[in-house]
């Protein structure tokens, strides 16, 4: 989604040079001595200028068909304590993400358990594909996947929107000329 914008501006601007790192962490961009961060936007710290990049993110829970061949599909955020969950290891809180989903007007947190646990969305989905449990994606990265069968949706109603995706950086920091192109470039237009 972001890449061919950015691929645009780095044609556009062939001086331009962008190095890309992607982790889970909330690393701190000031001390590590990154220009600008992304995180989703209820992620970006108050003293940071946030531009935001991208629309929300519609959270879904799939699995394989072959993982729900001999178990009833989970139906609450209990029912998920029953079932074998592709987790996601958070670097920052050096613990496994709780799944944050919705139930009526309640947001629960849900302290789901598996057998294999990833630093990565795209492993969490193969995992997923290849039968091994219920994954708690984007659904933007998996809508492919449902639509041609080998994933399959169930809880929606429970699935969350997070704030999209923004830019971010210090508010202290005067910005580049390169980083203002890259800025205004990603800038979200509904």
């Amino acid at each position: 989604m972001l890449w061919p914008k950015l691929s645009k501006v780095l044609a556009d601007h062939p001086d331009l040079k962008v190095e890309i790192i992607v982790d889970y962490g909330l690393s701190d961009i000031a001390a590590d001595r990154f220009d600008i961060g992304v995180r989703y936007g209820d992620q970006v710290a108050k003293e940071m200028i946030a531009v935001r990049i991208a629309p929300g993110c519609k959270m879904a829970i799939v699995y394989s068909p072959s993982y729900l061949e001999q178990r009833a599909p989970p139906e609450s955020p209990q029912d998920l304590l029953s079932h074998n969950c592709i987790t996601l290891h958070l670097p920052t809180k050096d613990d496994i993400y709780a799944w944050e989903l919705k139930k009526g007007g309640r947001e629960p947190q849900v302290r789901v358990d598996g057998q294999v646990t990833f630093n990565g969305v795209y492993k969490m989905i193969n995992a997923a594909l290849d039968g091994a449990g219920l994954a708690f994606v984007p659904e933007e990265m998996i809508r492919h996947h449902v639509a041609t069968g080998r994933l399959r949706s169930v809880m929606a109603d429970c699935c969350p929107e997070f704030p999209g995706l923004h830019i971010f950086y210090p508010s202290r920091r005067e910005s580049s000329r390169a980083m203002s192109v890259v800025v205004d470039a990603l800038r979200f237009r509904a």
